[in-house]
């Protein structure tokens, strides 16, 4: 029963629902029949195929309906274009008599073609422009308010084109007649702006005596809306005039007008007199603007609105100009002032009072006029004045404003200098931000701010904040990623790649770049892979460490080009093609080259078709004749590619691109290819530099790790030479008492004997430079590695020699111990500052202990030199010595 009742209602209602669905279908046709032309209005639309441009334009504004008419003016311009002669002569004459009588939107869009006529310069005769005149001149005082503006812009922007005298004739006389007040409201508006465009066009002269009496009745005028309009013409009158008529003619009237009685008019003559700032005087800033300034400042603490916002945009600029008419109270109020505009809104019983949006503009303006105000305050006063406030508006609760904040970050570090670690948390705050509007302002300018922070914050890594930095910097890429933001992704990867220069190697290749290489290998937009290469190559380019540049380039071949998926195979085709931008040609030849060319067998067609357009390229990295082989290599690709290629656009691509390779030296000029080849030596010489200096470090790291024990020996070594010397000259007080006749004796037989001796003492002591040669090889802790690198050959010959000298025969005790100490210290360049102090004392202790005995007991003991190391120890021997 159940089911009959079913079949029952489906059978009634189913061919219901379908009649009411043709009813709808009906009731939707019934618009478009009705909308169908019928025979003679078709007849009416069409025209003659034979006319030309300009006969159909004068055809369709003759006889046309209101809708083609409407489409001629619109594209009169590109009449204009095509025969202006023939359009000023017969369409614009049609133009203006449709324009009798016609409605808005045929007004509107005749002014919108005279508008773009002049502004793109298509007409640069006189007589064309003053035919544009006469017609806008005729509907400027048109009843509905939008088409006057329309034809007050047009008007506006033919006065640059028009010569003095058609102003003057034109322009200028109607004016003084429409400025009286029994014109309309409308008609007075449109002469301010008027009055001010043409001040610029004559000079000081006529604009004193002609345009100022009318400037000043305008500011005069009955309706606010007409004081408020002709205030802000003011600055271009002013500068059109001398500035002593300025301060005698306008100043005062701007005072009066900063305290009318509309805010519109006070709000008028504030921005104008802050405009004109630096054409006032040191007098008139001190007597007019500054107590101007002050009433202003309290006027705005009562909650004028208006003033509030225009305040807050400039405050800066205002404080930036009276910053030396000011006094230390005004400048403290000032800045008291600004501290509250940053926290307009925030406070409970403002949120009542305050409309939300106009609290947001004000503290978006804090923002903005920030780096102004800390040059007013002077940035040694930032922590204790400004710093409360910026950190503030960092910490926002509006996004607006923290973006806003973002924005400004960058010149608030560069004024900061060396305090910048003071900014440290905010920076932190700003990068870890949850909206990517605030990423996307902080990153505008992500290298000067990394640069300002990470070069001149000395003591910023006194507190270890680095880790956190790079977190954030981790961080915030992350979040971008994960978004649908691609193109903030691909900015903040253009940003990171100053990293390369600001941050340790170690630092980037083991955070940094397995994250870039993650992004190139995974992500799926081709312009964030691009960016992702282009700082993969900066990160590889930078890097002084030869084991990590090995790594880095092993991991693009293994991953890149022999990867198993065909995507990554053409994105090391993207690489090899951002790599010729980077690196020289000689280290790309190196390493990119050959693994491009070994694609030449992969299987798929789109890796070829790749390859075949990266040809060109490959091509102009060779420098003939070393790169002859590579030479040679590239063409059996291009032999192999053009015999055994089965793809058709494969085939195609590579017949092009032979094409290419035959006119590739014919094409390029002569100075773009020395310009060329300027840049690459340039870029190879930076590679030369970044190898040096990571030898250099390898060395100075591995003499480091030498010198710590070898300072520890020679210390121990230095005081037993000392110990030893003073027990010798112990035992040779000692000897002293000896009868005097038997040293004389002995003394005259050693001194006679000594012309004998020299000559055998010289191949019994010739083994002893071979030992001090072979310790003045070992580098001193005081010398740095580099002088190691460049003259140790010199250094080596020039030690040699001087300790032939002086060790082949006993050195004799003279006079000037000291110049032989100083040929000494010449002659062993690596002795420390602190090693020659020890042995200028030494020496002297020892020469004035055996002076003093020898002068007693008439005994003489010769002093011979030895090298040990970097210090001299001083031996005593039994042999006797001449002095002379």
């Amino acid at each position: 029963m159940f089911s009959s009742r079913m079949n029952q209602s489906s059978f009634l209602f189913g061919p219901l629902e379908e009649l009411h669905e043709l009813h709808e279908l009906a009731f939707i046709e019934r618009p478009i029949r009705r909308s169908l032309k019928t025979a003679e209005e078709i007849d009416q639309l069409t025209v003659d195929e034979d006319l030309n441009d300009i006969e159909r334009a004068v055809y369709l504004l003759s006889v046309g309906q209101e809708v083609q008419r409407a489409s001629v003016i619109s594209n009169l311009p590109g009449l204009v274009r095509q025969n202006p002669a023939e359009t000023f002569r017969r369409v614009v004459p049609k133009v203006r008599e449709v324009l009798n009588g016609s409605g808005a939107e045929i007004q509107l869009s005749a002014a919108a073609s005279f508008l773009t006529i002049l502004q793109d310069d298509i007409i640069l005769i006189h007589t064309h422009t003053y035919s544009i005149l006469k017609t806008v001149l005729l509907h400027l005082n048109h009843r509905d308010p939008v088409v006057s503006n329309a034809w007050l812009e047009t008007l506006l922007s033919a006065i640059n084109a028009l010569p003095k005298e058609t102003i003057k004739q034109e322009v200028l006389n109607p004016l003084l007649h429409q400025s009286q007040l029994s014109h309309p409201l409308q008609a007075r508006l449109a002469s301010c702006r008027i009055l001010g465009k043409v001040a610029c066009k004559f000079d000081s002269n006529i604009v004193k005596k002609e345009l100022l009496p009318l400037a000043r009745s305008l500011c005069q005028d009955v309706e606010f809306e007409v004081r408020a309009c002709m205030c802000r013409q003011l600055e271009s009158i002013a500068r059109a005039t001398r500035v002593d008529d300025t301060r005698t003619e306008l100043l005062p009237e701007l005072v009066k007008l900063a305290r009318d009685e509309e805010s519109s008019v006070r709000l008028a003559a504030f921005d104008t007199i802050i405009n004109l700032m630096e054409m006032i005087d040191n007098d008139d800033r001190l007597h007019l603007v500054v107590p101007l300034v002050m009433s202003v400042c309290e006027v705005s603490s009562h909650r004028d609105e208006t003033v509030l916002a225009s305040l807050s945009f400039q405050f800066g600029k205002l404080c930036s100009g009276l910053a030396g008419s000011l006094s230390d109270e005004q400048k403290a109020r000032l800045l008291q002032r600004f501290k509250v505009l940053c926290v307009t809104g925030l406070q409970t019983e403002e949120k009542l009072t305050t409309d939300i949006n106009e609290s947001k503009m004000i503290r978006c303006n804090c923002c903005y006029n920030l780096p102004a105000m800390m040059v007013f305050a002077d940035s040694a006063h930032f922590l204790p004045e400004l710093y409360p406030s910026f950190s503030a508006l960092c910490c926002d609760p509006d996004v607006c404003v923290r973006r806003s904040a973002a924005a400004s970050f960058h010149q608030v570090v560069k004024l900061l200098g060396s305090n910048v670690q003071v900014l440290h948390k905010e920076l932190l705050v700003l990068l870890q931000d949850d909206a990517l509007e605030v990423l996307d302002a902080l990153m505008n300018h992500l290298e000067e701010t990394l640069e300002a922070v990470l070069s001149r914050g000395e003591n910023l890594m006194l507190d270890n904040p680095f880790p956190e930095l790079l977190a954030a910097l981790f961080s915030a890429e992350q979040k971008v990623g994960c978004s649908l933001r691609w193109r903030l992704h691909e900015k903040l990867l253009q940003r990171y790649s100053c990293l390369a220069r600001l941050l340790p190697g170690d630092v980037l290749h083991q955070s940094f770049s397995p994250r870039i290489f993650i992004i190139l290998t995974t992500n799926k937009v081709l312009p964030v892979q691009k960016e992702a290469a282009r700082t993969f190559c900066t990160f590889l380019r930078y890097n002084r460490k030869q084991e990590q540049r090995r790594e880095m380039m092993e991991r693009l071949i293994q991953d890149l080009a022999q990867g198993r998926s065909y995507w990554n195979r053409l994105r090391f085709l993207d690489i090899c093609q951002t790599a010729t931008e980077i690196f020289s040609r000689k280290y790309f030849n190196k390493h990119f080259f050959i693994p491009a060319l070994q694609l030449v067998h992969d299987p798929v067609a789109n890796v070829r078709y790749k390859l075949c357009q990266l040809l060109p390229r490959l091509r102009s990295s060779l420098c003939m004749p070393a790169d002859k082989q590579l030479l040679q290599k590239l063409d059996f690709c291009v032999q192999k590619l053009l015999c055994r290629e089965t793809d058709k656009d494969v085939v195609a691509t590579i017949r092009k691109t032979v094409l290419e390779l035959d006119k590739l030296d014919l094409k390029e000029p002569f100075h773009k290819r020395q310009e060329r080849d300027v840049l690459d030596q340039k870029k190879e010489k930076e590679e030369t530099l970044l190898l040096e200096m990571e030898q250099l470090e390898r060395q100075q790291t591995d003499g480091k790790l030498i010198a710590e024990p070898q300072t520890d020996r020679k210390r121990r070594e230095s005081k037993t030479c000392l110990s030893a010397t003073k027990s010798m000259s112990m035992s040779s007080s000692g000897n002293a008492s000896s009868s005097g006749k038997e040293m004389r004796k002995a003394k005259l037989s050693r001194s006679r004997s000594l012309s004998s001796q020299s000559t055998t003492t010289k191949p019994a002591n010739s083994e002893r430079p071979l030992k001090v040669k072979e310790l003045s090889s070992t580098s001193g802790p005081g010398k740095s590695s580099m002088l190691q690198s460049k003259d140790s050959s010199l250094r080596n010959a020039h030690f040699n020699l001087s300790t032939q000298s002086t060790s082949s025969m006993p050195v004799l005790i003279r006079s000037n111990t000291t110049s032989l100490l100083d040929r000494a210290e010449t002659g062993s360049q690596t002795l420390s500052v602190s090693s020659r102090d020890e042995i200028k004392m030494m020496m002297s202790l020892y020469l004035h202990q055996t002076i003093s005995q020898s002068a007693g007991s008439e005994q003489f003991e010769d002093i011979t030199q030895s090298a040990t190391g970097h210090h001299l120890c001083l031996t005593v021997t039994n042999r006797s010595t001449v002095f002379k």
